[in-house]
């Protein structure tokens, strides 16, 4: 089974593209390594203070990607450089 999410963030306290680019791949890289995930920026490139991030998780069993997921949002949820502005399940 293969599954995926988008999540829409806010970014505070960022002055720059360069800013931006350092907390999203700090993000990114954390979640990589905590999960067994793929896991891109997808959109707001050229915003300093959006970003889209993709997710896909691949299990045999719906409820471990679900558990997954959710890890996935908490962890986020609780970097206060960023707001979840979104989730597209």
């Amino acid at each position: 089974m293969v599954d995926s999410m988008i999540i829409k963030l806010r970014l505070f306290q960022v002055d720059s593209l360069k800013d931006k680019r350092q907390i999203v791949k700090s993000i990114i890289e954390r979640l990589r390594g905590r999960y067994n995930i793929s896991i891109s920026e997808l959109g707001g490139h050229e915003l300093y203070n959006y970003s889209e991030i993709g997710i896909a998780c691949i299990s045999n069993d719906a409820a471990v990607i679900d558990s997954v997921f959710n890890g996935v949002i908490n962890f986020i949820d609780n970097d206060y450089r960023v707001e979840i502005v979104e989730i597209d399940r």
